[in-house]
């Protein structure tokens, strides 16, 4: 498989970041997928069903900064930027499917042979992965234009979606993790100690140059800080959300260990974060969380991984130089974090209580009907309840109609006679019965088998 070794665009990058997305089973809807929509102006989609190959793509390219077409078409892409001679790292590749000249899929190209093309892209087996597909399916390879329209530095794409139908669907464990870190940051703040520089809610300077896709340089570093100042609640959401929670799979991790990733990585950083849980797990600390550490982390209990995690961010803490500045409340920070992690993990895996209308089961009437020696329905001729139901209207019905016939029975006389029948069926009926045991039984292949059987009276 062959690909330019040039340098690789932003919204490959972009792209790359976004693996492993997938939907959610059931009704639930992955926010991530969504917000895809969203970031391109289709706000109305509200489940992840939806195709979104074209939402994904429209996504990564604002992101880093070049308009999209802003479609859910994943054909739209035919008439966007340029047409490519040649095949190129990160050109958006537009592909034909079944036949239908109204359907499409597109996606980000990573690589390329004669017969086949490798793309990152969404939508691809219900997430965001890399697929081969037939070169012969390519309808374009294309690239943006030579002086394309960029988006706006001063409204970022998350924000210029954002609409007056309201806030987007809020995944709750992150507004549980969000809320946590929120509470504590404070406002607006310069200290000279901090290497973040400039901060307000958490959120940095450099968190909303990126956001932006702007450079923090002598020319936007003015606006940029007022900005800051004023940042709104919703681009606070959208950075956490984008730049920490999505950028470090926080939504792939179970319940309490995710609030604790996220505060590692709003605090410490994403790639110091990710090493920190894959200490916490025993996977290989390379600060790239894949497959390999969500299987880890999932396969270890969730307490043993918050409390290793805690330990380990204590450690860097106190490795740190300015940690007689900030030290202490940085502690406590893992502390409270912990604290508030392992209650989440456990009403996690606490089991479910039975319904309030479960019906019980009464042990005494289960019993009794497991020792029950007849299940199966007899012959009616076996019935003596029918047999004394006939002799009783025989003894009535017959000595009036009997002589009106020329027939001159008795009552007693069809008594004696029922009776006899009575008879005559149960000695037939125990013969029957003590032939079939006996044939059963020179006919069984397994030996008798002694249980004792307790009877409840």
């Amino acid at each position: 498989m062959d690909s330019v070794h040039s340098q690789t665009p932003a919204w490959l990058s972009r792209a790359c970041r976004e693996l492993g997305q997938a939907e959610l089973a059931g009704d639930a809807d992955n926010p991530a997928i969504l917000g895809y929509a969203r970031r391109i102006g289709h706000p109305e989609v509200g489940h992840d069903e939806v195709a979104w190959c074209a939402a994904f793509v429209g996504a990564c390219l604002e992101d880093a900064g070049t308009l999209s077409t802003r479609s859910m078409l994943a054909r739209s892409y035919l008439e966007w930027g340029e047409a490519l001679g040649e095949p190129r790292l990160g050109a958006v590749t537009v592909l034909s499917r079944a036949g239908d000249p109204a359907l499409g899929h597109v996606g980000f190209l990573v690589g390329w042979t004669e017969r086949l093309v490798l793309l990152l892209g969404g939508n691809q087996g219900n997430c965001v992965s890399v697929a081969e597909f037939p070169r012969a399916r390519v309808l374009a390879f294309r690239w943006p234009a030579q002086g394309a329209e960029q988006v706006p530095a001063a409204q970022p794409a998350t924000a210029a979606t954002r609409t007056a139908a309201g806030p987007p669907p809020q995944d709750p464990d992150f507004a549980a993790a969000l809320q946590f870190v929120l509470s504590r940051e404070g406002g607006y703040g310069e200290d000279p100690y901090d290497p973040g520089g400039p901060t307000n809610q958490g959120i940095t300077l450099a968190d909303l140059a990126a956001q932006q896709n702007v450079r923090v340089d002598a020319g936007s570093f003015a606006r940029l800080k007022q900005q800051l100042r004023t940042i709104s609640p919703a681009v606070v959401h959208d950075i956490y959300r984008d730049r920490y929670w999505l950028a470090g799979h926080c939504q792939q991790l179970p319940p309490g260990v995710a609030l604790m990733h996220f505060d590692a990585a709003v605090n410490q950083g994403l790639g110091r974060a990710a090493r920190l849980l894959q200490q916490a797990v025993g996977a290989e600390a390379d600060g790239e969380i894949g497959p390999g550490t969500l299987a880890a982390t999932r396969a270890t209990d969730a307490a043993t991984v918050l409390h290793r995690y805690a330990d380990l961010r204590r450690q860097h803490y106190r490795s740190l130089s300015h940690f007689w500045r900030f030290g202490r409340g940085w502690l406590a920070r893992v502390d409270t974090a912990l604290a508030l992690a392992l209650q989440l993990a456990s009403a996690a895996t606490a089991p479910t209580p039975l319904p309030a209308a479960m019906p019980t089961i009464n042990p005494q009437r289960t019993e009794q009907k497991e020792i029950s020696m007849d299940s199966q329905p007899k012959w009616w001729g076996q019935s003596l309840t029918i047999w004394g139901a006939l002799t009783t209207v025989l003894t009535t019905v017959l000595p009036v109609i009997g002589p009106l016939l020329g027939i001159n029975i008795t009552a007693d006389l069809i008594q004696q006679l029922g009776g006899q029948c009575v008879q005559l069926v149960q000695v037939l009926g125990g013969l029957i019965g003590t032939g079939m045991t006996i044939y059963g039984r020179l006919r069984a292949s397994q030996p008798l088998e002694r249980k004792p059987v307790n009877l409840r009276i």
